[in-house]
């Protein structure tokens, strides 16, 4: 039997966030000046969200305190500043280890829907 992890948002409420609201609820964050958002997964991994609304960075976890694995976007040069997280800190990133925006929404939809990266996502482990 296939038992697929519901998420909740890790500061709001223990209502389980669906890949079909989740999008709406980060959209929601962004629109408030929450940049930084934290899903955790009824096994305990942890899905993190950190935009400047126009790229972010999606990192899995399994664990707090593991390093993950992230999105990344191989071709693109340069970085970015202006991810803000939501202890004030304002952070710049290798624009290699963001995503656009729209495919950061589409990778977030995906693991909260199917608890994996999309077959054809760039991401590496930093394990």
């Amino acid at each position: 039997m296939l038992v697929i992890e519901s998420w909740v948002i890790n500061d709001d409420s223990s209502v389980p966030v669906s890949s079909g609201v989740v999008l709406e609820a980060l959209r929601s964050r962004i629109d408030r000046g929450q940049l930084e958002t934290w899903l955790i997964s009824s096994s305990g991994r942890l899905l993190a969200f950190t935009t400047n609304t126009e790229r972010a960075m999606v990192m899995l976890l399994e664990e707090e305190g593991d390093p993950g694995e992230h999105a990344v976007d191989p071709e693109s040069e340069g970085s970015s500043d202006g991810f803000v997280l939501s202890n004030g800190q304002q952070d710049e990133y290798p624009d290699q280890d963001t995503v656009p925006i729209g495919e950061a929404f589409r990778l977030v939809e995906h693991i909260v829907g199917t608890g994996s990266w999309p077959a054809d996502a760039h991401w590496v482990v930093d394990r």
